[in-house]
């Protein structure tokens, strides 16, 4: 048995992938006031891992010393990625959150670019980051914030390592392999909290669901994609996410956007819209 992706392009599965995870960070938010973030975290990481374990049945002793140095990172990478985030969205909106975290993906894209037509897309997602991003406003949570940033910061790692990764190990088995070391790092916290102890059957329903809409779906189909795409391209494609994450914290938990977050919202889309032509336009010449 094996998840289908519908052999799907890169850059649709990277869409599709951004609307998942975003809709999947919306409900879980919902669990944080009767469980907390770091149950939340753990609960959708550990079914995850259980669901692409059993999917994919990676042949973990069959893994090169070169495998295992680069999927035992990028696991770690996601595990604490997510942790980190899930903190930030307790604490702030997610559309703010996410924003914040784009830093990450951000540099990379302009670490990694070397064509100067990269920088007018980077420079439109920019200036959405800088239309939500709360330099003048004393209202937002600073740790929120600051984790949000964290996470970003693991975000490119997650992105360099899964490109590395997706070279030499089949998309299925390193995300079933990371998410199990993902499960390691954040089942201590999880068991620390205290909070483990009070999850229900009713937990669990939402916990699969988040399992699918936010981890084994969107980090299967971002693995193939970053298997076909530059880490640049990829990076600048994940503006959507603010853009996502707003629209979903408007329909889901009724964060209403502001004038500079719509605008922001038409930066990003620019900036994706911009970065996906000029790929296809580099891929076909």
């Amino acid at each position: 048995m094996k998840i289908k992706t519908f052999a799907l392009p890169p850059l649709p599965a990277v869409l599709l992938a951004i609307i998942s995870v975003q809709c999947g960070a919306a409900i879980a938010k919902t669990l944080f006031p009767e469980i907390g973030a770091i149950a939340t975290a753990s609960l959708r990481i550990g079914i995850s891992a259980i669901i692409l374990l059993a999917v994919y049945r990676p042949k973990l002793s069959q893994l090169s010393s070169n495998q295992w140095k680069l999927v035992v990172p990028y696991g770690l990478s996601l595990g604490a990625m997510n942790l980190i985030f899930y903190l930030a969205i307790e604490r702030i909106p997610i559309g703010l959150a996410v924003t914040l975290e784009f830093i990450g993906p951000l540099m990379v894209a302009i670490l990694g670019s070397r064509r100067a037509v990269d920088f007018i897309w980077v420079t439109f997602a920019a200036a959405g980051i800088l239309l939500i991003a709360p330099w003048t406003n004393s209202n937002v949570d600073l740790l929120g914030a600051g984790l949000a940033v964290l996470a970003g910061l693991l975000w490119a790692g997650y992105i360099v390592l899964g490109g590395r990764v997706s070279k030499v190990m089949d998309s299925g088995s390193a995300v079933a392999t990371g998410m199990l070391f993902a499960s390691l790092l954040i089942l201590p916290f999880a068991i620390f909290n205290g909070k483990l102890t009070t999850i229900n059957p009713g937990h669990l329903g939402l916990g699969f669901a988040l399992a699918l809409l936010s981890s084994a779906i969107p980090f299967t189909l971002e693995m193939k994609a970053l298997g076909q795409l530059p880490a640049r391209t990829f990076s600048i494609l994940m503006s959507l996410e603010p853009a996502a994450a707003s629209l979903c914290g408007l329909l889901f938990l009724h964060e209403y956007l502001s004038f500079n977050e719509t605008l922001a919202v038409v930066f990003v889309i620019v900036a994706s819209a911009g970065s996906t032509v000029t790929a296809r336009r580099v891929e076909n010449s």
